[in-house]
């Protein structure tokens, strides 16, 4: 099957689905003015794979079938593919100004890729070939794909199999000769709703005792046994206005789902993982290098446009000029390619695993996503700054279309001759969105959270920081014996 267009995508999503939001049953999501931005920003994805100058970034060939590809359903065959992979989500971030809710997916696919290889030539297991059989049909079928890996964990001072509600972990509560049957729930979950499949994997590093939670399977989103619940964001509810000014970035946007699974079956040749433990933790750390990598790309490209903002309401205002705006902006660039720089360089420094596929290096996707914890924040600071306290104090687009008051409020909002002020009042909602409203939760909330919080990022910098190295370092040059 060829590339799916935006249309046939947006066609093969709807489904009958299990999916509550405000506690009520939604039907055709599709059709729903709150989901509706999320899955302009999924079709994005489709539009640029089928544009010829963007299908370098867009498409791969891929190694299983030889056939043309999206790169978002691509097993990373070159530092050259992973190079592209952060470009590709720059220029995403550059043309949606959300998270465009793929990347957990295709970060699921290459971790397992090489982890489901080393489970079988330890244990002699055959889960890699059902793996590729799987990534196969996804791949031919243009399917996006959605990796669930955070627990809602429970006690967060007791193991999975010492918590008081065994459910705060899924895992498997029952098996047969076909399959098994799990129970549990996914959170965070990025673009579930809006994806044909899904990849379940553990949260975290598992002991003995604990083989239950050991559990990773593919899975259809409509699955019978599956719930989502839709999450909120910050003025989501404006989107169900008749204006769409009022939204900021009215086009696109993302989407975080609450899934709950309750007695779910998963056939046999569905299932990755089950049981090995051992295996758990270097799945979980893949997966997180993977999705930190990913961070250097999508955030830089959301950045991009944050900066487009605050360098045109600079000139809206009529401030451009002053050395302190221009510094202001300076460092705003500087923070954005430095966090672009991390991505760029953990992937020029990949290597290949034994399965063949290769991988970004992991000490630098962990200081890319550290970086990320924290640059976001102080660019959408001075962004803010720039925007000047408008951007939390205006009217709405409905007084401004106001017969009575509107023509005041255009006396008031105009600033520089030939600048409109619908338009200066269009784009503070634009940065008002990006820092503070829906968006803020996909570029500044989802930077401290996302693929891990801080202190994640700070345990794995310590782990492969190779301090024996570095102390051998000053004992070679001070010629001081072992």
């Amino acid at each position: 099957m060829p590339l799916k267009t935006p249309k046939e995508y947006l066609e093969s999503i709807k489904r009958p689905i299990n999916l509550y939001m405000f506690g009520e049953k939604v039907k055709e999501f599709w059709n729903h003015p709150i989901i509706k931005p999320s899955i302009n920003t999924v079709m994005k994805i489709y539009e640029l794979a089928q544009i010829d100058e963007y299908k370098e970034l867009m498409t791969a060939k891929s190694h299983l079938t030889g056939e043309t590809i999206n790169r978002f359903t691509h097993i990373h065959q070159s530092v050259d593919d992973l190079i592209k992979k952060v470009k590709m989500q720059r220029l995403l971030g550059q043309k949606t100004a959300c998270c465009f809710q793929r990347c957990v997916g295709f970060d699921t696919a290459n971790a397992l890729y090489s982890v489901t290889y080393e489970m079988d030539k330890k244990n002699n297991t055959n889960y890699h070939e059902r793996f590729k059989k799987y990534w196969i049909e996804v791949q031919t079928q243009d399917l996006m794909v959605d990796g669930a890996m955070t627990d809602t964990k429970g006690d967060r001072s007791k193991r999975p199999k010492d918590q008081p509600d065994p459910d705060a972990f899924l895992h498997i509560v029952d098996e047969n000769d076909e399959g098994i049957i799990v129970r549990g729930a996914k959170v965070h979950q990025t673009g579930f709703l809006n994806s044909h499949r899904a990849i379940v994997m553990p949260t975290l590093s598992l002991r003995p005792g604990e083989e239950e939670y050991a559990v990773s399977f593919g899975i259809d989103t409509n699955t019978d046994g599956i719930t989502l619940i839709y999450g909120r964001q910050s003025c989501d509810t404006r989107k169900l206005e008749n204006e769409k000014l009022d939204i900021g970035n009215f086009k696109y946007g993302g989407q975080e789902i609450f899934v709950v699974f309750n007695n779910v079956f998963i056939p046999n040749e569905n299932i990755f993982m089950k049981g090995e433990i051992e295996f758990a933790g270097e799945l979980v750390n893949r997966f997180a290098g993977f999705h930190r990598q990913s961070y250097g790309g999508c955030k830089v490209g959301v950045g991009d446009v944050l900066i487009g903002a605050a360098a045109l309401i600079s000139e809206y205002n009529g401030t451009q000029n002053a050395s302190h705006i221009k510094d202001k902006l300076v460092e705003m660039i500087h923070l954005n390619e430095t966090l672009y720089s991390c991505g760029i360089a953990c992937s020029s420094l990949g290597f290949q695993r034994e399965a063949g596929n290769y991988e970004m290096d992991m000490l630098l996707a962990n200081v890319c996503k550290q970086n990320v914890t924290r640059f976001p924040y102080e660019i959408g600071r001075l962004a803010e700054d720039l925007a000047g306290g408008m951007i939390c104090t205006m009217p709405s687009e409905a007084d401004i279309n106001s017969k009575e008051i509107g023509p005041l409020i255009e006396k008031y909002l105009t600033t520089c001759e030939g600048i409109c002020a619908e338009d200066r009042f269009k784009l503070l909602r634009f940065i008002e969105n990006l820092t503070m409203g829906v968006a803020s939760v996909s570029y500044r909330t989802e930077s401290m959270h996302g693929a891990g919080s801080p202190q994640a990022q700070r345990i794995m910098i310590s782990r492969q920081a190779n301090f024996e190295e570095k102390k051998k370092f000053v004992k070679d040059i001070l010629d001081i014996e072992e």
